[in-house]
């Protein structure tokens, strides 16, 4: 990561469960993280496999590392919704490559 590259807001979301007034459990997706992440062009691997679904489909979140982030969290960026499928650790708890595909 290089300085100035993090430039778009995102979100982190996990589902949570909490009980409504009638005392029923409803999932919920609660915001545990804010910041801001470098968005960078799905690799070569992704658009093949995606060749003629668009590309637009998928995106690479870097982020500064962050605890507890895992592939059952989703992204919200630019109002867009983006479900996390793979997470890699750079470095040495340096930051985080999140490999998200649109909701």
């Amino acid at each position: 990561m290089q300085a100035g590259t993090l430039q778009h807001p995102i979100e982190l979301q996990r589902l949570s469960e909490t009980l409504n007034p009638a005392r029923q459990a409803v999932q919920t997706w609660t915001t545990y993280a804010t910041g801001r992440a470098e968005l960078r062009q799905a690799g070569v691997s992704e658009f093949l496999t995606t060749f003629g679904e668009g590309v637009s489909n998928n995106a690479v979140f870097v982020i500064r590392w962050l605890p507890g982030v895992s592939v059952s969290d989703r992204i919200v960026h630019a109002g867009k919704v983006w479900n996390i499928v793979a997470l890699a650790e750079i470095g040495r708890r340096r930051g985080l490559e999140l490999r998200a595909v649109a909701a």
